[in-house]
C-alpha cells in the first residue's frame, strides 16, 4: 500500500496481520522470505489484498489522523520475550511516548533494556505495534526500522513531539 512515511507492505496469515515492511514488494521479499521460513512454519500467507482491507482501511485511517487505536487480528511470531514486549508495546497510548526501560519495566525486566531494544528492532507489524513511541531515557529519538525521519513523522501525526 501506499502512504505518506512511503510504500508498505503488508502479509497476513489466517491468524491476522503478521508483517508490515517498508518499502516495496520487490525489495521487501527476500526478508519477507526468510522470516517466513524461520516463524511461519506450515502456515501460509493468505493471498489477495481482500484478506488485508481492513489493516489497508485501517493504517489509511491512521495516517489521516481519524484513528488512533488499531483493532485488526495479529498473528505475532516471535520468541516469548519479543512477543511479551509487542504486547506491552500496544500498551503505549496514542500520543505518548515511553522509554525501553519502562517497557522493561512494565514487563517485569526492568534492567533488560538492550533485550527491549533488539525485541522492538524486530517488532513484525510497526505503526501497528507503535514501536515508534519507545525513545532513548534521556529524550532521544533513538534507532527505528523505517528511519528516524519516519519515526518523527509518526510522532508529530500522533502530537508526541512538537519540532
Amino acid at each position: 500500500m501506499e502512504s505518506p512515511i512511503g510504500p508498505l507492505v503488508l502479509g497476513a496469515t489466517a491468524e491476522g496481520l503478521c508483517r508490515v515492511e517498508f518499502g516495496r514488494w520487490a525489495d521487501a521479499k527476500a526478508g519477507l522470505r526468510e522470516w517466513s521460513e524461520r516463524w511461519l512454519g506450515t502456515r501460509e500467507w493468505v493471498p489477495g489484498r481482500e484478506a488485508l482491507a481492513a489493516a489497508e482501511a485501517q493504517l489509511t485511517e491512521y495516517f489521516r489522523g481519524e484513528r488512533q487505536v488499531f483493532d485488526l487480528l495479529l498473528d505475532l511470531r516471535g520468541t516469548p520475550f519479543q512477543t511479551k514486549v509487542w504486547h506491552a508495546l500496544t500498551d503505549i497510548p496514542y500520543g505518548g511516548i515511553c522509554s525501553y526501560k519502562d517497557i522493561g519495566r512494565a514487563i517485569g525486566s526492568e534492567k533488560a533494556v538492550r533485550a527491549v531494544g533488539g525485541a522492538n528492532n524486530r517488532n513484525p507489524v510497526p505503526v501497528i505495534v507503535p514501536c515508534h513511541r519507545v525513545i532513548g531515557a534521556d529524550g532521544a529519538m533513538v534507532g527505528y526500522g523505517g528511519g528516524l525521519d519516519v519515526k518523527t513523522f509518526l510522532l508529530r501525526l500522533e502530537g508526541s513531539i512538537m519540532i
